[in-house]
């Protein structure tokens, strides 16, 4: 009984925590559109961007392709 407690806590705090990360879109100077899982990372060093895309992959691009950036709310 309290496995299956802690286990039912576990996947609850898990979504809970997954429901406070908000997507951003990005729209590139070539007209794209990328949406990414959370906040995209620029690094100021290499004028790079990491992002994880829909699929939970890496990216990056260059900060100079991206006309703007927005937070999506779920």
């Amino acid at each position: 009984m309290k496995k299956t407690l802690f286990l039912i806590g576990t996947f609850s705090l898990g979504l809970l925590l997954a429901g406070c990360a908000s997507d951003h879109v990005m729209h590139t100077n070539d007209g794209q559109t990328i949406v990414t899982e959370g906040k995209p990372v620029v690094d100021k060093d290499t004028g790079m961007i990491t992002y994880k895309d829909i699929y939970g992959k890496e990216q990056q691009i260059n900060q100079s392709q991206i006309k703007d950036m927005s937070s999506v709310d779920n």
